[in-house]
């Protein structure tokens, strides 16, 4: 992605960046599938600690056969 910023400076050192509304649309999806992609990797690395029982043994705490 290529990326037309409109740098402006304040006492000759850049302070912020202007982008066209589309491109920042673009960079927001982005983030936000950054955001969810690392939410999704901490729930799972979390998960692998977790106790894990069969079916046949959560059939019985639930009592359902």
């Amino acid at each position: 992605m290529t990326i037309h910023a409109q740098i402006l400076k304040r006492n000759g050192r850049k302070e912020f960046a202007i982008l066209p509304y589309g491109e920042f649309l673009k960079v927001q999806e982005i983030l936000d599938d950054y955001e969810d992609l690392r939410a999704l990797r901490a729930a799972k690395a979390k998960g692998r600690s977790d106790k894990t029982v069969s079916m046949e043994e959560a059939n019985k705490i639930l009592h359902l056969n």
